[in-house]
Formats: structure tokens, sequence, C-alpha cells
């Protein structure tokens, strides 16, 4: 079987959709769509449409939407009205409501639907997961996250934690296998626009796991990285260089006392790992492919990513002088 594949949306990610796409085993790229045109230059011979619904036409089994956050509910409720499976660019959608809108309509017509935090697909963070699941790190203590770096221009319609912070919310829970419990957060508008251009957050999980994250606009030094502190060691993944970093708890004391008592721990060995390192956006295409099929759940869903939205919201919510809002979800839901 091969799944005819669509794609709306050709700004910054469509170009790189459009370009992987093309490239998937069992799947084949048919058309695209963008309401102002193929303005770089994709298509390569394939129509492109106007709107949603002359994509649909055209006879897609999959789409996927890569167009402003404020659209996905529109563009996505057609889809699922016509019985197409879905993947949207993260986050879900606009708004909490929207977002239970999308997750009601593709869940209720038995329609695969996948949000597009690529973050998760990264060689290193896979590779950190593995590990922590392999229990290198024994009990897990905290998870920080840091992301910065300059404004990217293509971003108008949702600030710092919406476009990005969302990312350090999946990853997060995903490493953890916990969700979010609470969360409280500082955010600020330094550059004169609408939203928020940075943010620093606390939280704590399900599990116990306490978290921290460092998100922002404003830096000229662009930074992606995962730390995450256990009883055995610390395991450090920076997603901009798909590296990951092993500082061990070691059994070797240190027999200079000042050093000893400063580090407070024993110095044990650091590794700096290899492994294989595939496109994150290649592994996102390809575990939605397999979600069709039925092979495989590796994809985000969109319950998923109305959850990390909760949490995004939660953030933006909490101001200077609150604390932690409870996401503690009702029981029996």
């Amino acid at each position: 079987m091969t799944i005819r594949t669509g794609l709306i949306g050709l700004g910054m990610m469509g170009r790189h959709h459009a370009r992987v796409m093309r490239e998937i085993e069992g799947t084949e790229l048919v058309a695209l769509a963008d309401a102002i045109g193929d303005t770089h230059g994709v298509a390569d011979g394939l129509p492109v449409y106007s709107s949603v619904d002359e994509l649909i036409d055209c006879g897609v089994d999959a789409i996927v939407c890569a167009v402003p956050t404020g659209l996905h509910e529109e563009v996505g409720l057609a889809v699922a009205e016509a019985g197409i499976h879905i993947m949207v660019e993260k986050p879900i959608a606009a708004s909490l409501a929207a977002g239970q809108r999308l997750v009601e309509a593709f869940s209720s017509r038995g329609l695969v639907g996948a949000v597009g935090h690529i973050e998760r697909f990264n060689p290193a963070l896979q590779e950190l997961r593995r590990r922590i699941d392999d229990g290198q790190l024994g009990r897990i203590l905290q998870i920080s996250t840091r992301r910065q770096g300059p404004f990217p221009a293509r971003i108008a319609d949702v600030g710092v934690v919406k476009d990005l912070a969302t990312h350090d919310i999946d990853l997060t829970a995903w490493l953890a296998r916990s969700r979010f419990a609470s969360v409280s957060a500082h955010t600020a508008r330094n550059a004169g626009r609408e939203h928020e251009d940075m943010v620093v957050a606390i939280g704590q999980l399900d599990n116990g796991i306490i978290t921290n994250h460092i998100v922002n606009w404003l830096s000229p030094v662009k930074e992606r990285t995962t730390v995450v502190t256990g009883e055995k060691g610390v395991l450090v993944a920076s997603t901009l260089t798909a590296d990951l970093t092993f500082y061990e708890n070691g059994s070797v004391p240190t027999e200079w006392q000042p050093v000893a008592n400063f580090r407070g721990v024993t110095e044990g060995d650091v590794i700096r790992y290899a492994f294989p390192k595939k496109e994150p956006l290649r592994t996102e295409h390809e575990a939605f492919r397999d979600a069709i099929l039925g092979e495989d759940n590796r994809h985000v869903s969109l319950e998923e990513g109305l959850e990390i939205l909760r949490v995004a919201e939660t953030m933006l919510s909490t101001g200077p002088d609150s604390q932690n809002e409870n996401l503690t979800a009702p029981e029996g839901s």
C-alpha cells in the first residue's frame, strides 16, 4: 500500500516537509497547497492548490499541515471531515478549546492525528531516553533544558512559550514517562512585540522529578541543551549537534579535600557517545506513516499535543507573584 500524501503550508517548515515527504518509503507526495502559492519553488512539477479543500479533492490519504498556528483548527477540522489522517505542526492549536475540538474530530472518526514535536525524534534524545530506560542514571532527580537563540522573523502569531517551550514540555514528559503535575513561570516582553520573548519556568512531574526550563529569543548564542540528573550521574544532550555526554558519579575519591568538599559527589568518567544520527524530520514522518499503517505508535498524538498546550497555557497564566498552578487532572478524567 502506498499512502498518498499532501502538504499544506509552504513556508520555512513546509519546505523541509516537502523534501522529506518525497523520500519516505511507502508514501507518495502528490500535491501541495498554500494560499500565496509556491514562493520557495518546492513543488517541482506537482500541483499547487490555494486551499485545503482543493488539496482534499485531489484524493490524498494523509495531509501534513504546516500553516500558521491560528489556522490549525480550520484546516484540521476540514481534513477530519474528509476522513483523512493529519500531522499538524506544533503547537496543536492556538487555544485549548481549538485543540480539544481537533482531538475529538479525529478520535471520533478513528483517524490518526499527530503533532510535529520534532525534538522528540532527535537522535540524541532518542539515545538519552534509551539509556534512562536501561537504568544508566538510576533514579531520575531533575530534568533541565535551555533553548535560546535569536528571534526567528517568520514567527508572528505566538510567543516563545508556544513556539519553543512546547518542545521542552514535550521532551521532558516523554523522557521521564510522566506528565507535568505543576508548573510556574516568569515571562517577559523585551523586544516590543505582542507576545512574550523570554520565559523561565519550573515544574514538577507526577513521578516527583523536578524540572526547569530557560527559553528565549534574545540570545545571540543558539543553544538546545537537555540535562538529566540521576543518582548515578548526568546525561547531557545537545539537539543542535545530536551529541550525548555522560558524566558519571564515580567511585574514585578525590584526595584534594577542598575540591572534594566543593564537588559534593565523587568524580567519575566522562564519555561522549557515538551512535547513528538520523534526521529527526525523517524519523517523525516515518512514525506518522507507521501509525497510519497500524504498525507503531511512536508519533506524538493529538491528545499528547493537547496536554503539551495545556502546560504551555499554564506557563503563560502564571504571573510574578503566582504560586504553582495545579495541573493534576480531575479525578476520573
